[in-house]
């Protein structure tokens, strides 16, 4: 009799299941800093996820940091810049993307408009869903890019330097920012609400297409899912602030 048996059986098992597992065993978040500036990501995860390890930390340039995220974890990734805050209490604030919390954790605050925002929904097994979206302005350029997964698994963002192309009506400071037009305007037609709440009435404005010729990859406006919107198995992802070191 082979009194080993048992215990190379249950090996055995244990592997099979790790290995049906894997696809539901989440992703990695790789945060790389690409700018020739120091950004301080900001955090938030939708009602029902669970925490990441940080809500908002300093990343200078050339840095980068990881996270691991469960399945059917969601959320939403963004630069702060311009920040100020004290070395001794931590608080302060920021020019653009600020998260109202007045520190450097954003403690479940989102980003101030206008902000570039990557928004993500890991499945459990089943595919994830992503996005770089442009519908509350932009602040700085984002990519993100998919690895290892199976499917479509595009990569997508901003590379452009809206700020510079931003018009005089949207621009944020000395072209810090730009706003969306909701966010300027507080128009029904602009913000897709109201008369203006479904696909059919609320079309892309003269500056959501700014914005889309800009960035073709990148949500515009509230109903620009059909370009705007990935999918991916099984995949990591790397998000990068100014990928190309765009000023």
């Amino acid at each position: 009799m082979d009194f080993f048996a048992p215990h190379y059986f249950s090996i055995h098992i244990a592997l099979i299941w790790v290995l049906l597992c894997r696809g539901a065993s989440g992703a990695t978040f790789i945060l790389i800093n690409k700018c020739d500036y120091t950004v301080w990501p900001g955090i938030l995860a939708n009602a029902g996820s669970s925490g990441l390890d940080s809500t908002g930390f300093e990343l200078r340039p050339g840095g980068s940091r990881s996270f691991q995220v469960l399945p059917k974890w969601s959320g939403r990734i963004w630069g702060r810049t311009g920040c100020n805050f004290d070395p001794n209490t931590q608080q302060g604030s920021c020019t653009t993307g600020d998260c109202g919390s007045n520190q450097v954790q954003c403690n479940g605050g989102g980003a101030s408009p206008p902000a570039t925002l990557a928004e993500f929904t890991i499945g459990s097994g089943t595919q994830d869903f992503y996005d770089v979206s442009l519908v509350d302005g932009y602040n700085l350029p984002m990519m993100v890019d998919p690895s290892g997964g199976s499917g479509t698994c595009g990569s997508t963002g901003c590379v452009a330097d809206l700020n510079q192309r931003c018009p005089n009506e949207l621009r944020v400071g000395d072209r810090n920012a730009c706003k969306s037009a909701c966010e300027a305007f507080q128009s029904p037609e602009y913000c897709c609400s109201g008369a203006y709440a479904s696909p059919a009435t609320c079309k892309p404005s003269v500056y959501s297409q700014i914005f889309k010729s800009a960035c073709p990859k990148s949500y515009s406006y509230a109903y620009d899912d059909a370009t705007s919107t990935f999918t991916c198995t099984g995949a990591d992802y790397t998000i990068t602030f100014c990928p190309s070191n765009t000023r």
